[in-house]
């Protein structure tokens, strides 16, 4: 008699059975949502790099060819564009911008060779390596293994291609992997949070964005917010 009660659950050992799985199925609700969300915020972020990238290369082709050899007419163009567009568009279209978005174009002028990993930071830090192979070789890597502009940075000013070759193969991997270790990912990192996306956006600084009204009504204020409120935390 005892070993059949044993078997058989109390009023109680049923409620915790139920609360068990109710919690296990409010996991797996959480854990699809957020999949939903991560997913679509990816496509968002991806979305606004590529858009940015290809942006500024079209700038700087535009400015390369009407340019050519001109030098004065040069000058007197990027001054009255830089006044135009910073007037337009935001404090992202500076001479010096401007100029380095004509250096982009020049660096790199096959456009379907960018690599849509890559964000205008990582283009800029590479635009500053002169030689072509090493340049092309940190391009590659860096999209290839994920690194943010943070670890690019450090790639270029450690020296990684020249260290890289003076390993024996059989370690270099191990070298590789250093990289995450001594500079990992952080908050900081967040593409959103980079100041060059925030002048590209055209985002003022300590400015507060509020919306009255629903979502569907105003997408692209809501994704405004979004981006404000992850530049934030």
């Amino acid at each position: 008699m005892d070993k059949q009660n044993e078997n058989i659950d109390t009023p109680n050992s049923e409620y915790e059975n139920k609360q068990f799985y109710l919690i296990e199925e409010d996991k797996k609700i959480y854990e699809n949502i957020k999949a939903v969300l991560t997913e679509s915020q990816s496509k968002v972020i991806s979305a606004i790099n590529s858009a940015m990238v290809q942006a500024y290369w079209e700038i700087g082709r535009e400015i390369n060819e009407a340019v050519g050899e001109r030098a004065e007419y040069g000058k007197k163009l990027l001054q009255f564009l830089a006044e135009r567009l910073t007037a337009d568009f935001g404090k992202g279209f500076k001479m010096s911008n401007l100029r380095n978005m004509r250096k982009f174009y020049q660096t790199f002028p096959i456009r379907y060779a960018l690599r849509s990993e890559l964000s205008w930071t990582h283009y800029r830090l590479l635009m500053r390596v002169n030689e072509p192979k090493r340049r092309e070789f940190y391009l590659a890597e860096s999209a290839d293994s994920g690194w943010t502009a943070r670890q690019l940075e450090r790639q270029i000013n450690s020296l990684f291609y020249e260290r890289l070759l003076a390993t024996q193969k059989m370690h270099r991997e191990e070298v590789a992997r250093e990289i995450f270790e001594k500079v990992p990912t952080t908050k900081a990192d967040n593409f959103l949070k980079d100041p060059y996306v925030l002048e590209f956006l055209d985002f003022k600084d300590n400015v507060k964005y509020k919306v009255f009204g629903s979502c569907r009504q105003r997408k692209f204020v809501c994704i405004k917010l979004y981006v404000i409120s992850s530049y934030r935390e």
